[in-house]
């Protein structure tokens, strides 16, 4: 791993480049490396503390090798998410997050004992995790590359060889030759203000769909979780202890129920204000409330409000694919993308393999990201020893939209406008969470304009470049989105079509997206679960 340095560029070799610093990111890069690889991890932010999970705690997709817990798992989302998930991914998932949670017992995570006096292991804290994950990232002896964004992937005739940025703390710009990347960017919220999401613009779609790597599952993206409007907190758990009240303490009906963030979106679409109380707590569970999530209480007791006793204001803030299923569309058991040398993991890929078109917070997200992370850390280690010693010698360029310069970009007040144009078609309820035929058409003749403003701008390559191409993705990944939308002429998973507000059984399949300039969409088989046969005993 050589390091250049001159005017003010970093220049690095790598067997494996990582692109991002989350769970999927850090167990991508623990796994190249134990394979035998030399791994260099890029994070936007601080590898640790950045992204959705370092603020908060999570539940995990963990369940025990036993063959009846683990139908009962598989079977808790599927019907929930239009039967999109395969039965194969799910059991690979499970076995490998069964494993790497052990793994995380052995590191030294504390996990707290139940009543019986065992581990559990069904959650995680989210400081103390990705703490852990930066120090054993360190320890399998990868470089580390905090604040440092990528702006491009760079090809050859052969494939994705390396990419190059920018580091926001002091400017310098970096390169990374690699034989493989993966991309672990995380997913789009679209700047929504949710917690840890500030770093989730869809960088990772926009880069993996410029060498020509497609998208699946877009159309489940209009993921909204509720939230106080006085903070960032969306950890919709806790309020399956709530009832939902108007100002003068009259129940909001149906609030509660399964379809209860419809009801609120439409009660605030009329511009009546919904509250919420946790008054169906158990008293005794109530300071365990407290301990497993800490940062939710923080804004409350700053305010000197009981949520357990005390009416708070609410509203829905918008995740977009960081709590929906679409994402990098992948090819086999590694992780692969279709375009050689790149891999995608955690909310940068499509988790419908698992969940199909609905999930939730924690829980399968987190198994998503450590076990894609695992698959195509060895994915990637793997071929880059089929590479052998070519690698090094390769021609590569950029394949952005963006012409990445050293000089001065579009203007922060414009890419300012870009985004909140952006926000404006993705955030309002009635065009992204009650989808129309008309409302898709109209936000697309919109965005599709944004996009063609953006198309070969000079972007430089400093932190006001790297705004530039936050703004470009979150365009893209809205395309992305609305024009999978509008293919699915049903209501499926997450995904609701006003106009088609029932299940069509003849659209089971998933939806491949894809393209820049020219946004296309066509659908694509669900491998079905083997036909279980029954045994017959002598």
């Amino acid at each position: 791993m050589s390091i250049l340095l001159s005017s003010g560029t970093i220049q690095l070799q790598a067997d494996v480049l990582v692109i991002g610093g989350g769970p999927a990111g850090t167990w991508a890069a623990i796994t190249a490396a134990s394979q035998g690889a030399k791994v260099i991890l890029a994070d936007k932010g601080y590898c640790g503390s950045s992204g959705a999970t370092a603020p908060s705690g999570t539940g995990v997709w963990y369940v025990k090798p036993d063959q009846q817990l683990r139908e009962e798992a598989k079977a808790s989302r599927y019907e929930m998410g239009g039967r999109l998930a395969e039965h194969r991914w799910m059991d690979r998932v499970l076995d490998r997050t069964y494993e790497n949670m052990n793994r995380l017992g052995h590191a030294g995570y504390p996990f707290p004992m139940d009543d019986d006096g065992n581990l559990h292991k069904r959650g995680l804290q989210g400081p103390e995790y990705m703490r852990l994950m930066r120090k054993l990232v360190k320890k399998a002896g990868v470089k580390i590359l905090d604040h440092s964004p990528a702006l491009e992937l760079l090809v050859d005739e052969h494939g994705v060889g390396g990419a190059s940025g920018v580091q926001t703390q002091t400017g310098d710009a970096w390169t990374v030759h690699a034989g493989a990347v993966v991309i672990a960017t995380g997913g789009c919220a679209f700047l929504s203000k949710a917690l840890g999401c500030n770093v989730l613009t869809g960088d990772g779609y926009l880069l993996a769909a410029e060498t020509g790597a497609q998208l699946s599952g877009m159309e489940f993206s209009n993921a909204y979780a509720i939230c106080p409007t006085f903070s960032s907190v969306t950890k919709t758990a806790y309020y399956s202890y709530a009832s939902f009240y108007y100002e003068d303490g009259t129940p909001v009906e149906g609030a509660g129920s399964k379809r209860g963030r419809s009801v609120i979106a439409r009660k605030l679409l009329e511009g009546r204000q919904v509250y919420a109380k946790l008054d169906l707590a158990p008293e005794e569970i109530k300071p365990l409330l407290r301990v497993n999530q800490t940062n939710f209480f923080l804004p409350f007791d700053r305010r000197g409000i009981d949520p357990f006793t005390d009416l708070f204001p609410v509203t829905l803030r918008l995740e977009g694919t960081v709590r929906g299923t679409g994402g990098i569309r992948i090819t086999d058991e590694s992780c692969a993308t279709s375009v050689p040398g790149l891999y995608a993991a955690g909310d940068a890929a499509t988790r419908e393999l698992i969940c199909g078109g609905f999930t939730g917070g924690g829980s399968h997200n987190a198994a998503w990201a450590m076990s894609s992370g695992s698959f195509a850390g060895e994915g990637a280690a793997a071929y880059v020893k089929k590479l052998g010693g070519h690698a090094a010698d390769r021609q590569l360029q950029s394949v952005s939209t963006s012409v990445i310069s050293s000089t001065a970009s579009a203007s922060p007040s414009r890419t300012e406008e870009i985004v909140q144009a952006v926000q404006e078609e993705v955030a309002p309820y009635d065009r992204n969470l009650f989808r129309t035929e008309q409302g898709l058409k109209n936000s697309l003749q919109r965005l599709d304009g944004l996009w063609k403003d953006q198309r070969n701008q000079v972007v430089e390559r400093s932190a006001n470049g790297v705004k530039a191409r936050e703004a470009a993705a979150m365009t893209a990944t809205a395309r992305w989105m609305y024009n999978s939308a509008l293919a699915r002429t049903e209501t499926r998973g997450m995904h609701k079509r006003e106009d088609f507000p029932t299940l069509d059984a003849g659209q089971h399949y998933r939806l491949i997206s894809g393209g820049l300039d020219q946004v296309w969409v066509k659908p694509e088989a669900v491998q079905e679960a083997p036909e279980k046969k029954e045994v017959i005993l002598p």
